[in-house]
């Protein structure tokens, strides 16, 4: 039987150049590029929460990278490090091979350096802490917003909640249907390079992880504005828009979370710049509203104020 250490030197020691020193000692030695600033962020996976025991464990690897790659394009930053601390059931070799493989190819891809972490026996539990580098002055935060902005979201929004109400048998998707919703839910692709290119150019931004209603409503709260959404605005994948008149396909769209996508205000006048981005990105920007003087979020359909039941993904809600 593999020994914890064991364990650590097969499945998550590789190369650190960028870092004085990773994994291996009691601490990671980091030295930050000169005239940047830190950005820190962390989340947790807990099986039968976040994902399920179906789930192959690569998909579970990218996706515990994933969402702490999409907090950094919210901020702006170029992720550069990270740490992994994991609870396991028991010493699962295949498991943990295959685990290894989706979260360091993803890693690769955006030139992050595993270089540290912790391995414990208990319930499946998986916590990453990302660090990554953004210039003084120009991280995207939640609280600059001002009234006349436009809001802006990136990609398209709902499917992987579509698919996870698909799972749970609240929303019946065809085969082919659901096929293409999966990756949205297993696989999110953090919109790095998006974020990084936004700066000097949003006001406030933050990733859709909670939903598009609860999220927009913390920059609109951390920077005292309100905002009017326009419905017929949002970007929709095809599948989702064919199920768009079912209430629970609605929420999934406002308040279903897992996008990991970006939700940003910017001035009106940088609508151009913004739709130039979208093209060089080949990724879809669009701008789905406006902030207000005042507080609260009017979401409009057709010109009238449309009545909505779920507001977003809250761990305590009863």
């Amino acid at each position: 039987m593999s020994s914890e250490f064991d364990l650590i030197r097969q499945y998550f020691t590789r190369p650190t150049p960028s870092a004085v020193l990773g994994v291996g000692d009691d601490a990671a030695l980091l030295q930050v590029s000169p005239g940047m600033e830190l950005a820190v962020s962390v989340d947790m996976l807990v099986a039968g929460r976040h994902f399920g025991e179906a789930d192959g464990p690569g998909t579970v690897g990218h996706k515990s990278l994933a969402v702490n790659l999409s907090d950094m394009a919210a901020m702006g930053a170029t992720p550069r490090w990270a740490t992994l601390a994991i609870a396991l059931p028991a010493a699962d070799e295949k498991w943990l091979r295959g685990f290894a493989g989706g979260f360091f190819g993803l890693a690769s891809k955006f030139g992050v350096e595993l270089i540290g972490g912790d391995t414990t026996r208990g319930p499946l539990n998986i916590c990453v802490q990302i660090m990554g580098e953004v210039p003084p002055g120009q991280a995207l935060r939640r609280d600059g917003a001002k009234a006349g902005d436009e809001i802006w979201v990136s990609g398209t929004l709902g499917n992987a909640a579509l698919a996870l109400a698909h799972y749970q048998r609240r929303v019946e998707l065809e085969h082919r249907e659901a096929a293409a919703m999966l990756p949205f839910l297993h696989l999110p692709q953090p919109r790095v390079a998006a974020g990084i290119a936004l700066r000097g150019i949003a006001t406030a931004a933050i990733d859709i992880s909670d939903g598009l209603l609860a999220d927009l409503g913390h920059i609109l709260e951390q920077s005292g504005v309100g905002a009017e959404i326009h419905f017929e605005r949002l970007p929709l994948h095809e599948v989702v828009r064919r199920h768009i008149q079912d209430e629970v396909a609605r929420n999934c769209v406002l308040a279903g979370g897992d996008d990991y996508e970006l939700c940003f205000a910017a001035p009106a006048d940088r609508h151009e710049t913004i739709l130039d981005l979208a093209r060089q990105l080949e990724l879809p920007l669009t701008c789905i509203g406006r902030t207000t003087f005042g507080a609260g979020l009017r979401l409009l359909r057709k010109g009238e104020i449309m009545a909505v039941g779920a507001k977003g993904f809250d761990h305590f809600a009863a």
